[in-house]
């Protein structure tokens, strides 16, 4: 395939008007794919319904089926499928599982893939051949898996041979690059005979909120579980073949981190977003971005959206105020949104705690510093994160802006688009990962405002 051109890139829209718009986001991609493993590791059909339908998550639906389990979409509505886990509780071996560039794909599957019954072989994109997978796959081999590289050890393809039974036990990892080998190793761990222990063992680890979810997630199927985060040590009580027991019927949240470059474009476009569903309580590291907006300078409310739920409204200040030294381990998946607000602040941000983004879709640091140097702004790598410093909006300037394959990369360009005139973006349509209409989205936000 030849370089694009300009010609067949996105042309980012300005914000020419204050905003005035309600976005629904569809639902978590990272609720989506825990409830859709959770349900196939269960003995009982479950209903799951507002789940996102994307490519991460047909990706997840078909790895499943793959391996026998029998997931029926409602042809009235695509968000609502039924999961029906093999009767016998042991998966299809022998088949062929496309990871795409999904991380909770390829770091969640092989563990269904200890409990089937011959080798499962595992691949995907081309970009995901740098997505390291080692620690998970070290954690498997603890317990018996026999993993056959394909090509560079610790990354895909590779070849799963599964054990012939699986017994709790302790399972040392250093699973600083990604907090989705911890999680992978626990949802694994609700069909093991006995306690399951996971001990981290290296000094950082990313995206503690999302390992969260997992436990939450997983006492919701019925399973007990211990989490120590503190010794970063986590206790499940596996139930053998009787496996989770989700309720039967399961509500998807809306993704949060999906509502950030909405409600950020509050900020850079002036006016206001509101975001309707938002949880009351949830376990999603999106959960935390009204507060970081309210930093940034934003007014954020939590208002009744009239039919029993909240929406939440954000608008935008006179200016965005740099952060100076910030914590963004928790929530390191909204981080190109807050870069994409920083690059239009009063002063300076050093964001830490986020070195993991280098092992993302993409190094999203160097591809961060990359398109916002393009641009005319100032950033520079951290040790742990990044430097993004204020630059006169006057000295900025239109550009072709990649994507790496990355959706967080693409909505990071569309929300710079918002105030710097001539954005190009290539490749918008790998916003699809977890939106499968950003582009009508955005323009719907826009027009929003100019009918407002």
């Amino acid at each position: 395939m030849g370089t694009m051109t300009v010609e067949e890139t996105w042309a980012a829209p300005q914000a020419t008007e204050s905003l005035n718009a309600e976005v629904t986001v569809p639902g978590s991609k990272s609720l989506s794919n825990r409830y859709l493993v959770l349900a196939a590791l269960g003995s009982r059909p479950v209903r799951l319904t507002g789940l996102l339908r994307s490519r991460d998550t047909d990706l997840m639906i078909r790895s499943l089926e793959a391996l026998g389990v029998d997931c029926r979409i409602d042809p009235d509505n695509p968000t609502s499928l039924e999961v029906l886990p093999p009767a016998d509780g042991r998966f299809t071996g022998g088949a062929r599982v496309d990871c795409g560039l999904a991380g909770t794909v390829m770091r969640f599957v092989p563990g269904l893939a200890m409990l089937a019954d011959g080798p499962t072989r595992f691949d995907g994109d081309r970009q995901a051949y740098h997505r390291p997978m080692g620690p998970l796959l070290d954690g498997l081999a603890q317990l018996g898996a026999k993993i056959e590289y394909l090509g560079e050890e610790g990354f895909l393809p590779f070849v799963l041979t599964p054990p012939d039974h699986l017994t709790g036990r302790v399972v040392t990892i250093d699973s600083s690059a990604s907090s989705q080998f911890i999680s992978g190793l626990l949802l694994l761990a609700a069909r093991a005979d006995g306690t399951m222990t996971i001990v981290h063992s290296g000094e950082h680890l990313p995206s503690l909120p999302h390992i969260a979810m997992t436990v939450e997630d997983l006492r919701q199927a019925g399973l007990e579980v211990m989490a120590d985060e503190a010794r970063c040590r986590w206790s499940v009580e596996g139930r053998g073949a009787a496996g989770t027991q989700l309720p039967n019927r399961v509500q998807v949240e809306p993704d949060l981190s999906n509502a950030a470059p909405f409600l950020g474009a509050a900020l850079i476009g002036g006016g206001q977003v509101c975001v309707p569903n938002w949880p009351d309580r949830t376990t999603q590291p999106g959960g935390l971005l009204p507060g970081y907006l309210e930093t940034l300078g934003a007014t954020v409310e939590m208002v009744p959206d009239g039919q029993g739920g909240t929406s939440c409204r954000v608008t935008g200040g006179d200016v965005i105020h740099g952060l100076g030294d910030f914590d963004l381990s928790p929530a390191g998946e909204i981080v190109p949104s807050i870069a994409a607000m920083l690059v239009f602040a009063d002063g300076p941000s050093h964001l830490h705690g986020i070195a993991h983004l280098r092992g993302h879709e993409t190094n999203r640091l160097k591809a961060l510093v990359t398109e916002i140097t393009k641009v005319g702004g100032c950033a520079r790598e951290l040790d742990d994160g990044l430097a993004i410093e204020p630059v006169p909006i006057q000295d900025m300037h239109g550009a072709v802006m990649e994507t790496y394959a990355d959706h967080r990369m693409a909505t990071f360009a569309a929300m710079i688009g918002l105030r710097i005139p001539g954005i190009r973006v290539r490749n918008i349509g790998t916003t699809a990962k977890t939106m499968p209409d950003f582009p009508g989205m955005w323009a719907g936000m826009l027009s929003e405002g100019r009918r407002g």
